[in-house]
């Protein structure tokens, strides 16, 4: 349970490579963090990630569980099952997904669906267990990592945005059900964000990074906020962009 300070004790993480669910976890920790897991599909690749965050994170502890986003039969025994060895969910981030290559998207039917199984499905079963924790708990805060990529998606990338608007809809209603039961949901839209995902990738304007986006998540957890855009400014341009009449939208040189 947060302390009366209102800080984590525990923290899990569902993708826990995730170069921005790390940021947000190296922001986020303080002395009274006792508990940090990282669930992600690789655990012996994830070993450096553990060994680096337990020197950096002490005395807070750092410990790694397999999680795979497609498994959903086994998603509500994992949460179980973490929840049984570090007690209440604090905070938990939902940062399982994957980019994939846009041309490939846009004519492979089972990678288009693979991508899908990972970003939107894997994301509402993961994200459901973890409600269905703090109901029992009582508490609880969700983080969810959409993007703007799924606000309007834009054909460059319209498997990927397509993914990320449904994983952004459910997060989306997943918070107004859990209206009164003490847990909530934080959605976060980041633009274009430097990481390893996005390498070799001509930046997007308005581009970021994931300190940057862990300061917006930690300012908007504490202000019990439900949806962010990192950078801010996105908000007030895609609220323009969403009601441009489609054959404009199609000629605009979004990437």
């Amino acid at each position: 349970m947060r302390n009366a300070m209102g800080e984590p004790q525990t923290i899990v993480v569902f993708g826990g490579t995730s170069e921005i669910a790390l940021a947000i976890v190296r922001r986020l920790v303080t002395p009274r963090t006792s508990q940090v897991v990282l669930a992600c599909r690789d655990v012996d690749g994830a070993e450096r990630y553990r060994e680096t965050l337990n020197a950096q994170l002490a005395p807070a502890a750092v410990s790694l569980v397999s999680y795979e986003a497609r498994s959903y039969a086994s998603h509500p025994e994992l949460v179980a099952e973490i929840a049984d060895r570090v007690g209440d969910l604090d905070l938990v981030i939902f940062a399982a997904g994957v980019l994939g290559r846009a041309e490939q998207l846009a004519v492979d039917p089972v990678a288009a669906a693979e991508l899908f199984e990972v970003n939107t499905v894997g994301g509402v079963s993961t994200c459901l267990a973890v409600a269905n924790r703090f109901r029992e708990q009582g508490h609880g805060q969700l983080v969810v990592l959409s993007s703007v990529a799924g606000e309007r998606v834009r054909r460059a990338n319209f498997v990927y945005g397509a993914s990320k608007a449904g994983l952004d809809a459910f997060a989306q209603g997943l918070g107004d059900a859990l209206e009164g039961t003490g847990a909530s949901v934080l959605i976060v839209r980041p633009g274009f964000v430097t990481t390893r995902m996005t390498e070799g990738m001509e930046p997007a304007p308005l581009a970021t990074d994931p300190d940057s986006v862990a300061e917006a998540v930690a300012a908007a957890l504490s202000g019990r906020k439900r949806t962010i855009w990192v950078p801010g400014p996105l908000r007030w341009l895609f609220s323009v962009l969403r009601h441009l009449p489609g054959p404009i939208w199609r000629r605009l040189p979004l990437k």
